[in-house]
């Protein structure tokens, strides 16, 4: 049986094991736009990982990037580049992922508005490591570093990201 991260507003689980979590300040819905702050119900495959290796070692079987100064996340509608990777400088807003917290030192990359990508929509749904339970996310979903590594590492080629109301 694979094992799929399972998320609602009270609970997480992944292949059995609770995690400890939080989602967007708008809490778990259908994505309005871009800046709701919510986390959108659906399921969803991870694309990729990027992390910061001179913070963490990843072990995962998906896609892998190292962190670089110079790497953003489209988060601008008008953009061409809209929710995807980009190079900084850029010239449309976007968030920088290399940050001093550890908030992106490890960041899964959520299959969510990438097929198509339709501007306003929402951006850069990531599973990423958490500045605690207490501090809801702009949309993401956020856990301990450990249990981020853990889920990577357990992930398998079929697993899935189910939000659920």
């Amino acid at each position: 049986m694979r094992p799929d991260l399972v998320v609602s507003p009270r609970r997480a689980v992944f292949a059995g094991r609770p995690l400890a979590f939080t989602v967007g300040a708008g809490g778990i819905g259908y994505k309005q736009a871009e800046g709701d702050g919510m986390t959108p119900i659906g399921r969803f495959a991870l694309r990729e990982v990027w992390y910061r290796a001179d913070r963490v070692a990843v072990s995962t079987h998906l896609p892998v990037h190292p962190i670089r100064a110079e790497d953003g996340w489209s988060d601008d509608p008008s953009d061409p580049d809209y929710n995807q990777h980009v190079h900084l400088p850029h010239r449309f807003s976007h968030e920088r992922l290399h940050r001093d917290g550890g908030e992106y030192d490890v960041l899964a990359v959520m299959d969510y508005n990438l097929n198509p990508v339709m501007a306003g929509r929402g951006s850069a749904v990531f599973l990423h490591i958490w500045r605690g339970q207490s501090h809801p996310t702009a949309g993401c979903i956020a856990m301990a570093r450990d249990d981020l590594l853990w889920v990577l590492a357990h992930w398998q080629v079929d697993s899935r990201v189910i939000v659920q109301p």
